[in-house]
Parts: structure tokens; C-alpha cells; sequence
């Protein structure tokens, strides 16, 4: 059995000295280490020093990590996405009153790799498309409009026609979304290397940010979010104590 996998369940892909390192800073707040501690707690996953310290030059020189007076920070655009991970494990919320965030894409003669892009940054902000050119949530999350959608959609508040519950299964496979936390709940709990909870610690935060965070009213019974989120906030405070040991042993 290698380091990815478990008794059950499909392998989770291992993780590479890269996402290591990754893995490591992402949970890290300041997300700032010396080289040596670094190297110190990569070598607890599995990865010996020699191979940190080259992967630490790489992503360096390929704007992943800043080098620092002693030792490396995430770069901004790593920044960016360490926010997105807080918001995921995280995330912000309000009581719902039942309106709905609905953005109408108006620009028209955008290229394959525009669309794309748009795609994904909607996505990333929980919305769904209902059709092509409509996507909504519900408005239960606390933060401010998105940016960069002048000219490019349209913000409405809107209560569609239909059940809300009904609504929110068509556009979510929360059943699907549901499985998966069981199945990475069940991968964690059996997990006992540093390398194999890394690497299925890993699997929780990406598994996270696909998470809709729908008003409770609209999610199937005994929803796993947030088993999920405690589960993920307790190994951050885990690896959060190895990081003020300077990368001793727990």
C-alpha cells in the first residue's frame, strides 16, 4: 500500500515534494517559513531534505514562493488562493430570507478561453448555472459583489417560481458532493502517517471548495459540511503546532 491509498475507497493521488511544501505554507498564517524548518517538516512527509530544498528553488523560480531574508512566503497569486481555501473551510454566512443571487451574463463575441475563465471564476464563487448565460445561488454568503463583471453580466436579486429545495438539487449533485465527504471522513479517521493524513487532508480542502454552502432548509438530511470543516480545522491546529515547534515531532 502506498502513501495515497487506504483500505477503502478509491487511492487519492500522493502528493508530490511541490504539494507538500504547498500544502504546508496554504496552512500556515503567516504563510512564511525559514528554509530549515521547511525542510524540516517536508522530511516528515516522506521527502527527503535534499528534494525539498530543489523543490523549493523551483517553485521559486516559478513564482509559486518569495524568497525571504531566511527563508520563503507564498507569492501573491498563491496568496489569492489561500484566501479561497480560509473561505472554503471558513465561509461566511448570513441568515437566508429566501432571495436569490442571480448573474446574467450580457457579453456576447468572447473567445473559448474568455468563456472558460468566466466559467471558473463564477464557479468558484458558488454559483451555478441554471442555463446557459444564468447562473444564481442562494444569497445566504457574506461578501461583496463580485469583481471584474462590468460590462460582462448583469446582478439581480431574484425569487425563482419553483421549490427552493428542488431548485438547489437540480443545480448541485449534493448527494454526490454528500458520498465523497462520508467516504474522505472514513479515509482521515483511518489515516495514521503523516504522509497518508497529508495527503487525505489534501483531498478534504479541495473536496471543501467545491462545497455550495446552502442554507441548512435546502441541504439533504444530515449534511456532512460541517463534519467536514471540524474535522479539516482540527488538523490545521495539528500541523499549526508541529510548525511552532519548528518542525519537531509531535
Amino acid at each position: 500500500m502506498n502513501d495515497s491509498e487506504d483500505d477503502g475507497g478509491a487511492p487519492l493521488r500522493p502528493l508530490s515534494a511541490r504539494s507538500v511544501v504547498l500544502s504546508l505554507l496554504l496552512g500556515t498564517h503567516p504563510p512564511e517559513l525559514p528554509v530549515r524548518d521547511l525542510v524540516r517538516l517536508v522530511e516528515e512527509f516522506g521527502v527527503g531534505g535534499s528534494t525539498a530544498r530543489a523543490a523549493l528553488s523551483r517553485m521559486a523560480a516559478a513564482g509559486d514562493l518569495t524568497r525571504t531574508e531566511g527563508g520563503y512566503r507564498l507569492s501573491e497569486r498563491l496568496l489569492a488562493r489561500q484566501r479561497r481555501q480560509d473561505e472554503a473551510v471558513h465561509p461566511r454566512t448570513r441568515a437566508w430570507d429566501g432571495d436569490w443571487e442571480t448573474l446574467v451574463i450580457t457579453a456576447t463575441g468572447r473567445g473559448p478561453a474568455e468563456r472558460a475563465e468566466l466559467r471558473t471564476g463564477l464557479t468558484s464563487l458558488r454559483l451555478a448555472e441554471l442555463r446557459e448565460g444564468v447562473w444564481l445561488r442562494p444569497a445566504n454568503l457574506r461578501r461583496p459583489p463580485p469583481e471584474g463583471l462590468d460590462g460582462v453580466a448583469e446582478r439581480l436579486v431574484t425569487r425563482p417560481g419553483r421549490p427552493a429545495a428542488e431548485l438547489a438539487a437540480r443545480l448541485w449533485p449534493l448527494d454526490a458532493w454528500s458520498r465523497t465527504a462520508r467516504d474522505l471522513l472514513a479515509r482521515v479517521s483511518r489515516a495514521r502517517r503523516p504522509a497518508d493524513r497529508l495527503t487525505a487532508f489534501a483531498a478534504v480542502v479541495r473536496h471543501l471548495l467545491a462545497d455550495p454552502v446552502l442554507p441548512a432548509e435546502l441541504l439533504p438530511p444530515d449534511w456532512p459540511g460541517a463534519e467536514l470543516r471540524d474535522a479539516y480545522t482540527e488538523y490545521q491546529r495539528e500541523q499549526a503546532g508541529r510548525v511552532r515547534a519548528g518542525g519537531t515531532r509531535t
